[in-house]
């Protein structure tokens, strides 16, 4: 696996905490000094490990943001 860089810029809010103390967090990352992005994975407690996410540009945060309103 290829070395990456990331730095949590903005931590926006937990969205679930699992039995272990890994939690899903919606974050702000910049991903090998790119744009920052928004990102939904999981982490454990001290961000030392992460789970598989998924990143989103501000583009597809508007839409998920107008299905999800739909949904309510």
């Amino acid at each position: 696996m290829a070395d990456f860089k990331y730095e949590i810029v903005e931590e926006l809010g937990v969205l679930s905490t699992s039995p272990k103390g890994w939690q899903k967090e919606l974050n702000k990352i910049s991903w090998n000094g790119g744009v920052p992005k928004y990102d939904i994975r999981d982490w454990a407690p001290e961000h030392e490990k992460m789970g598989k996410g998924v990143t989103l540009t501000d583009e597809e945060v508007k839409a998920l943001y107008v299905v999800l309103k739909g949904l309510l």
